[in-house]
């Protein structure tokens, strides 16, 4: 591991007999768990015996994950779909409570992402109602549609967005800022509104990891980054600790200083 990736992405602590008295035989939910944060996620929670329902669209890595499950004596669920199609994620809402006795946790890690100037979408709307309705809507439905038996077991909802929510806006992100603004305002709200159910809503709001989805991008494939697995010990780790959300220690220190750099950052968008 180079210095830079120690001082920018510190690794969490990995503590497998902690996390196994906390999961143990708990129920959990996880979206996009096929591929990358999502299956290092899964195994993390076999590891630590707990019981899964996995949703993703790559059905043979759903089985080979399911069936590594229970050669561990643990029981794993799953639904291979899209779940941008409006029909399947109301079908999907009401398996899910039909199916589990009770839900612990819910991972929100499904997600899309898209580069293009507005300027080259002026006839792909379909790229926003896409990303929109992954983004933002199947986080929205599965959490209404879990709320009751997350109440009853005063469960934690985690979500898994971006740090570049946290800055101004760049050039070429607007579909993808904007469902990830949509779920970051959501979240926030319902941790608010939730907080009397017993029921936490938590941020993840990740830099760059190295995934099938991120490394499209030749830039990202070069650059320092955490890897699938860092990034799903990151996510216990938040679902475990008492606080809100997760930031990377250095968008702490430079959110102060935000009002300042905002303007600035603008103004050389422009020409970007």
């Amino acid at each position: 591991m180079s210095l830079l990736k120690r001082l920018i992405y510190p690794t969490a602590a990995v503590r497998p007999s902690y996390w196994e008295k906390c999961f143990h035989g708990k129920w959990i939910v996880i979206t996009g768990a096929s591929h990358g944060i999502g299956k290092e996620l899964a195994y993390r929670l076999i590891d630590a015996k707990a019981n899964l329902f996995l949703i993703a669209r790559t059905v043979t890595e759903l089985e080979q994950i399911s069936a590594d499950a229970h050669k561990k004596n643990c029981a794993c669920l799953f639904k291979a779909m899209d779940l941008r199609n409006r029909a399947d994620l109301d079908s999907l809402c009401e398996e899910l409570n039909e199916t589990l006795p009770a839900v612990d946790y819910f991972f929100a890690n499904a997600g899309k992402s898209i580069h293009r100037p507005i300027s080259n979408a002026l006839d792909r709307m379909h790229d926003y109602d896409r990303t929109m309705e992954l983004n933002y809507r199947s986080l929205v439905a599965i959490s209404l549609a879990l709320l009751p038996t997350l109440s009853q077991r005063r469960g934690t909802i985690i979500y898994t967005s971006s740090v570049s929510s946290i800055f101004p806006p760049a050039p070429g992100w607007s579909a993808y800022h904007a469902s990830k603004e949509a779920a970051n305002v959501w979240c926030k709200t319902a941790n608010v509104e939730f907080y009397r159910k017993g029921v936490s809503v938590k941020i993840a709001y990740m830099p760059l990891v190295h995934t099938q989805m991120s490394d499209v991008n030749e830039t990202y494939r070069k650059m320092e980054a955490y890897s699938a697995q860092e990034a799903a010990d990151i996510l216990i780790r938040l679902s475990l600790n008492s606080k809100s959300y997760y930031k990377p220690w250095w968008t702490r220190l430079a959110e102060p200083f935000l009002p300042f750099l905002t303007p600035v950052i603008r103004f050389f968008y422009k020409y970007i």
